[in-house]
């Protein structure tokens, strides 16, 4: 059972999400909340795996929400949605910095709502394209970052490949293809990267290949 707490100013969005969500046999809302710090102490309190968070609200916002929620230990296990009106919001790559696992645009349809939950459940990053574009537009006027360069230093070689394919968006399955390994093995390696490399979960993983510069901006490649 996918357990999910709904953060958000709008009392009929958070009605709407919660009868979609208890909809489907495999998602449970536990919870919901107004304002950020509201959510947070939600968070605490119930430890759901999923926190649907919108990014603009009164009190506490969805990065500071966000940023709380991540640097918690005791809620390591909560991943982070953020839930924002455009997929071009200012904000987006603050929020992938303070622990977001991805981002929902608010107009999206049903299926792919429960689908992305879904995804961002089981530790897989939700990123849309205009979520990838807007990174990549970040750094291709930027020299990689030196302060994120002696973490690289820790990765073996086919560590630093399956960071640069996972942050093109590719699956462990599909790691797994692109490095003629196995499925096991690549999610091995990917999990091993996140540890060196102090990152949350995928969607900082983005983040980082980019900073580092395994992965470049004009190119696409290391």
């Amino acid at each position: 059972m996918i357990r999910v707490l709904l953060v958000d100013d709008q009392p009929l969005l958070r009605s709407g999400f919660r009868a979609l969500l208890e909809a489907e046999d495999d998602i449970a809302v536990v919870a919901e909340a107004a304002d950020g710090r509201q959510g947070v102490d939600l968070a605490r309190l119930h430890r759901p795996d999923l926190a649907l968070v919108d990014i603009q609200m009164p009190v506490m916002d969805g990065i500071e929400t966000t940023r709380r929620i991540a640097a918690d230990p005791a809620l390591a296990a909560v991943r982070v949605v953020i839930l924002t009106n455009y997929g071009h919001d200012e904000h987006v790559f603050q929020a992938l910095r303070a622990g977001a696992a991805g981002f929902l645009v608010k107009d999206i349809t049903p299926e792919d709502f429960l689908h992305a939950v879904r995804v961002a459940a089981r530790g897989d990053a939700l990123l849309a394209p205009s979520v990838t574009r807007m990174l990549i537009s970040r750094y291709v006027n930027e020299p990689p970052g030196g302060g994120v360069n002696r973490f690289v230093a820790e990765l073996t070689n086919r560590e630093r490949e399956a960071v640069v394919l996972a942050a093109r968006g590719l699956s462990n399955d599909e790691i797994a293809t692109s490095m003629v390994i196995s499925p096991w093995t690549a999610k091995t390696h990917v999990n091993r990267a996140m540890t060196k490399l102090r990152a949350r979960d995928r969607a900082q993983l983005v983040v980082f290949a980019y900073e580092s510069g395994l992965l470049s901006p004009r190119t696409g490649s290391r």
